[in-house]
């Protein structure tokens, strides 16, 4: 399966020359999801989320309303908010538009240089934030904030918008433990995650009948040949979703539709690919609500409260 790196790696292009002569030499070929996310990839995966099939995002901005007194309350004092992977930002500026006023300090990472700019802008209307920018990995952007130093207070930390789906059960748990290992006792995790739906849902959602994700996931070609002088052929090639219900993911796969030779000079890489053949490019968990309260408990934290809202679940965890 596709290696659990989701949107935390650098995406510089020898990283990425690299990868793509690893993954596509596999059984089956791989190409880690981190990449789908360029400055083309970061803005349609924004319009994915407006989309009406694409509920996660609209499930997860409606909790947020919702329960933001609740969550502000819980974590207070507060006096640092890190988010990973914060997108357009406005998922943030919903949690903090109606806090009391006080100085903030708001930390942002992404791998996404436009993200972060978006994020900014959001968050550039609300008072008392100084807002850190980190353009960086995950794990990189967490150890940034650590070395920053903090005031006094709780820290939270944001991982939302199910990107948790995007590492298998063992990486997720990893993955979790390393936030746990970033922050102090008392300090508070808030994770979205998307529910197990039924598969014409599931498959609405990430094969869209106006054909968004499909360009999403096709970018990573154009990446390609654009930054490694690949000569991968869009028309040969399409997109796919699948709902692997044993595994209870969605994999999103780019189909090569006949037999042709591809090429990536910068990578050295001279590959046929059969009629019918993959690339794996990413995969979405879901999750039963009980598993993640297990999951975030495995990491080290205790759960708080969960809430849940048209197959979506934000959980609230505190750092034990």
């Amino acid at each position: 399966m596709p290696p659990s790196v989701a949107r935390e790696a650098a995406p510089a292009s020898s990283s990425f020359a690299e990868d793509i002569g690893r993954y596509l030499s596999q059984t089956p070929r791989l190409l880690p999801s981190k990449y789908l996310y360029d400055t083309l990839g970061s803005m349609l995966f924004e319009a994915i989320c407006c989309l009406q099939w694409y509920k996660i995002a609209r499930a997860e901005q409606r909790l947020l309303e919702t329960r933001a007194d609740d969550i502000r309350i819980r974590v207070d004092p507060l006096s640092t908010l890190v988010e990973l992977g914060p997108g357009s930002g406005l998922k943030l500026a919903t949690l903090l538009s109606a806090r009391p006023a006080r100085p903030l300090t708001v930390h942002l990472v992404d791998v996404s240089g436009a993200a972060l700019d978006a994020a900014g802008r959001a968050l550039g209307v609300l008072d008392d934030l100084v807002i850190v920018p980190h353009e960086a990995t995950y794990e990189a952007g967490l150890a940034e904030v650590a070395g920053y130093g903090r005031a006094p207070g709780r820290m939270l930390t944001l991982f939302l918008g199910s990107n948790i789906g995007n590492f298998d059960p063992q990486g997720a748990d990893v993955f979790l433990r390393g936030i746990r290992g970033a922050v102090s006792e008392g300090d508070s995790l808030l994770l979205g995650a998307d529910l197990v739906k039924p598969e014409a849902d599931l498959l609405l959602a990430y094969d869209d009948p106006l054909g968004v994700t499909a360009a999403f996931n096709m970018n990573l070609l154009v990446r390609a040949n654009r930054e490694l002088d690949a000569d991968f052929e869009l028309s040969d090639f399409s997109h796919r979703a699948i709902w692997n219900a044993g595994a209870s993911r969605i994999e999103m796969h780019l189909l090569s539709t006949r037999r042709q030779r591809v090429r990536v000079p910068v990578a050295d890489l001279d590959i046929t690919f059969e009629a019918g053949e993959t690339i794996w490019t990413e995969s979405s968990y879901k999750y039963q609500a009980a598993h993640i309260v297990a999951m975030v408990q495995r990491a080290g934290f205790t759960t708080i409260n969960q809430w849940t809202e048209d197959g979506f679940a934000l959980t609230l965890a505190e750092a034990r």
